[in-house]
């Protein structure tokens, strides 16, 4: 691609139409000699069109006149735009054609200004006297037109090749000003701007285009501006660069000595020369200009607008403005939504530092209050960064709101001109709406953010009934989800005073430890502030904030505490802190808000649950004292209808004993007579001691029933109930043996001695034997246990004996110590042993306990205990 095309398409992208083609007129017919964006098939189509008579009178009247012209394309004409617009190039039969849509005021002065300039390289260079000064201007496409001090360097270096001077500069003219932009020999007159009426000489320049020439002495030799002047300077010429009755430029030389009449003649034309190179200098550094910010909006298209956050915009920003202004002093101030606080951001070495401050003490906040934009010199220029002499001021404005501003500054005095300025609000303008968005979708994710947390906290607390693991469960989320620092929610305890219920954050021990060294932790601050209003509180500065109250160990920054209510009544708190200021958003508070109502409701739910079991757990326990005392009542009638049956037992069991101890006596008495008569060899012996054991025994059961009837007091020792147990296995011994009954003895190896009966023990368990036996009709196991405990305070030895018999139905199992209660009457079963056996136990202050299930054997465990007391049971 040449460098006509290159301009070509830089001239399409700049105005936005859809091809551009470069013709001239030879030998009757219109050639292309370079095009943009338009095909073969399109070239031959427009040269056809070209053709035709109408077309053709209309390209050439263009030339003619040597203005630009549009034409409507017919829509049968297959160009791929619907107009033709043509800007012929002056002095030549040249034309540039462009086709488009439309083309507004400043896209048409850029077509303008490239024809402007391919006209200059063309034309002879410098038509001077004898023709030496030919070829001294550059050439303007085999250079870099764009660097516009080199450029106007080097007219100045032409004026120098024809004319020697001492120094000098050239001006540039822009509405009422003249502004140096290049020099010769006086670096200290760049960047000085004159006004055209600031003095009389430059009034004449102004008005009449002509070149003035004033030497030391005269008049208007004050007038003349002196910087860049030497002691020796004695001649000045001012030489405008006219182009019709526009004013392009100034050329200011001076030197030392006069200049000669045919040196300032030569000097005046140059001037007249030079004014066209110089405007297409400039044309092309507003080209130049152009594309830059075309560049740099489209770096900003690709880069800035893909960022995620604020931060990340900030960064790209930063990056994209220092690398398209030469600077790196840039800062950037972001206006919260409620307009309280300012976020800075701003170069730190290699880092982009970030700071929140609250907008009143900022000292950066007339930046952005001022809403007006400002190109700032000297040492007036507003200042973030250290010595900096020029600033760049351009505030970021959305839908008509101020919501921030985007600064740049430089060491320099002259480093900002008009384009930067437009550039930058360009920028800007994008930059507002891009951070609009940017908050947008922060706050939507905070808006997320805040339902899961909802969620997550009815989640997990949802059904529970401990309030203080669901003020605990909530402050560890809070901390989870928001990464607080500290995070507390307070919850009034039975004395009805708020206490801190669930600490969290990653300061949660210092805060607990803090919390207890406080006798109230709630009032006087602005917790205090907070339960007593009921309203919400945001503190981005807590050292501005007089209700604060630290904590001992703690020092925060910022604090947001939220009311847990119920109607008009505050239930408790939410209170979360952290150590930087301006640490919590508008968002947070409206999460918190949010998550408080919750929390409220489960709060509430949880303490009527607790109140609920409470009052179940009061039934419950009056419910079992009235079972207990109907059971006590119970228990009274039986004891009295026992003790009624054994009364009446006891005058039976008199009678019978008295007419049964007489005979059993008499037959005791004879069979000892017998005995001692009889020799020992008598086979009849055996049978007569049989006869007389038996009836000792008969006679001992008789004085038993007596005992029983009469309840005399027994003869109690201490004894070891191992030992009772070891005498009647040795009695039954035989009897378990053929009944197909196994025996097992677990015998506590150091049993406590009870104070017992033996006799009356060994009747005991003799019982039980005798009911485990008649159990297992078809044998089984028995087992027989001694063992020790404490309960209610007082020591206790068992006896148990667990057989596997039938097993005892559960109706029958309060009945069995009732004299004469049977279930054995058809096999000889007389009802009283165990009631005998109740009635022993209970007399030696023990107790017995049944434990039988049908079909798996039962257990019958007689307690004793050590001491002498009675049972309490």
């Amino acid at each position: 691609m040449n460098a006509l095309e290159t301009q070509l398409k830089e001239a399409v992208q700049l105005t936005g139409t859809q091809w551009a083609v470069c013709l001239e007129r030879e030998s009757g017919s219109w050639q292309v000699r370079a095009a943009y964006r338009l095909d073969k098939k399109r070239q031959t189509a427009l040269l056809q069109y070209l053709a035709r008579t109408p077309v053709n009178s209309w390209l050439s009247g263009a030339v003619t006149v040597g203005r630009s012209r549009s034409h409507r394309v017919p829509q049968r004409v297959a160009l791929g735009c619907e107009y033709l617009f043509v800007f012929p190039v002056q002095g030549l039969t040249m034309v540039i054609l462009v086709g488009g849509h439309s083309l507004g005021k400043e896209e048409r002065r850029i077509w303008r200004l490239l024809t402007s300039a391919m006209a200059l390289p063309l034309q002879p260079a410098m038509d001077l006297a004898a023709g030496q000064e030919g070829g001294v201007f550059p050439d303007l496409q085999a250079a870099v037109p764009y660097d516009l001090p080199r450029a106007l360097e080097r007219v100045l270096d032409a004026f120098a090749a024809s004319v020697p001077y001492q120094a000098g500069w050239l001006a540039v003219h822009s509405g009422d000003v003249l502004e140096v932009q290049a020099h010769k020999n006086c670096p200290q007159c760049l960047g000085n701007r004159f006004a055209l009426d600031s003095s009389e000489v430059f009034r004449r320049i102004g008005r009449r285009g002509e070149g003035i020439r004033v030497q030391k002495g005269q008049s208007e030799w004050a007038l003349v501006p002196h910087k860049g002047f030497r002691s020796n300077t004695r001649d000045w010429v001012g030489l405008p660069l006219v182009i019709g009755r526009r004013l392009i430029g100034l050329v200011a030389l001076w030197r030392e000595r006069p200049f000669r009449p045919d040196e300032w003649a030569r000097l005046r034309r140059l001037a007249r020369q030079a004014a066209r190179p110089v405007e297409a200098i400039l044309t092309f550094a507003e080209m130049a200009g152009h594309l830059r910010r075309l560049g740099v909006l489209n770096d900003f298209a690709l880069t800035v607008s893909s960022a995620q956050n604020l931060d990340q915009i900030a960064r790209r920003v930063f990056d994209l403005l220092a690398r398209a202004f030469g600077t790196e002093l840039i800062s950037l101030f972001l206006l919260s939504p409620d307009g309280k606080t300012l976020r800075t951001y701003r170069n730190r070495g290699k880092e982009i530092a970030t700071q929140v401050s609250s907008l009143e003490t900022s000292p950066y906040a007339p930046l952005v209050l001022g809403g007006a934009i400002r190109r700032e010199r000297g040492q007036e220029s507003a200042r973030v960064y250290e010595g900096t002499r020029a600033a760049l001021i351009v505030p970021l404005r959305y839908r008509g709101r101020v919501i921030g501003a985007l600064t740049l500054e430089s060491e320099q005095e002259e480093a900002f001109n008009l384009y930067d300025e437009h550039l930058l609000v360009v920028i800007a303008s994008h930059l507002a709406g891009l951070v609009e968005y940017s908050r947008l979708r922060e706050e939507a994710e905070a808006r997320a953010r805040n339902l899961g947390l909802i969620h997550e906290v009815v989640q997990q607390v949802i059904g529970l009934t401990d309030v203080a693991q669901v003020a605990q469960i909530t402050a560890d989320l809070l901390a989870q989800y928001f990464a607080y620092e500290m995070a507390v929610v307070f919850l009034p305890n039975e004395d009805g005073h708020l206490v801190a219920r669930g600490v969290g954050g990653s300061a949660a021990e210092i805060v607990r430890q803090g919390l207890s060294a406080l006798a109230d932790a709630v009032h006087g601050g602005i917790t205090g502030k907070v339960f007593e209003t009921g309203e919400s509180l945001l503190v981005n500065d807590v050292s501005q904030e007089p209700l604060y109250r630290p904590l001992p160990g703690w020092e925060a920054g910022s604090e947001l505490c939220v009311a847990l209510r119920e109607g008009d009544r505050v239930l408790g708190l939410i209170d979360v802190e952290s150590r930087e200021r301006n640490a919590f958003t508008h968002n947070d508070l409206l999460a918190l808000e949010s998550l408080a109502g919750i929390l409220s409701s489960v709060i509430l739910s949880a303490d009527r649950y607790q109140r609920l079991q409470a009052t179940v757990r009061e039934l419950r326990a009056t419910q079992r004292e009235l079972q207990e005392r109907v059971e006590a009542q119970r228990s009274a009638e039986n004891r009295l209808i026992q003790a009624a049956k054994m009364a009446a037992v006891g005058e039976m069991a008199a009678g019978i004993a008295h007419e049964l101890n007489n005979p059993l006596t008499t037959v005791a008495g004879f069979a000892e007579l017998v005995l001692e008569e009889l020799p020992e060899d008598v086979p009849q012996r055996k049978d007569l001691e049989l006869i007389l054991r038996e009836s000792l025994r008969a006679r001992s059961v008789v004085r038993r029933l007596l005992d029983f009837a009469r309840q005399t007091e027994s003869v109690r020792v201490r004894a070891d109930l191992n030992e009772v147990v070891d005498d009647v296995v040795t009695l039954v011994r035989h009897l378990l043996h053929t009944s197909g009954v196994q025996l097992h003895l677990n015998l506590h190896s150091n049993l406590p001695w009870p104070l017992i009966d033996r006799n009356q023990m060994k009747q005991v368990l003799l019982n039980l034997l005798h009911n485990a036996l008649q159990a297992m009709p078809r044998g089984g196991d028995l087992t027989i246990t001694t063992l020790e405990r404490q309960e209610a305070g007082r020591q206790w030895v068992g006896l148990e004996v667990r057989d596997t018999g039938v097993g005892i139905p559960p109706e029958n199992i309060e009945r069995l110590f009732e004299p004469f209660f049977t279930t054995r009457g058809d096999k000889g079963g007389t009802g009283l042993g165990l009631s005998v056996t109740y009635g022993i136990v209970t007399e030696h202050g023990g107790y017995i306990d049944v434990n039988s299930k049908p079909g798996e054997g039962a257990v019958f465990t007689v307690w004793l205990p050590i001491d002498e007391g009675t049972n309490v049971r």
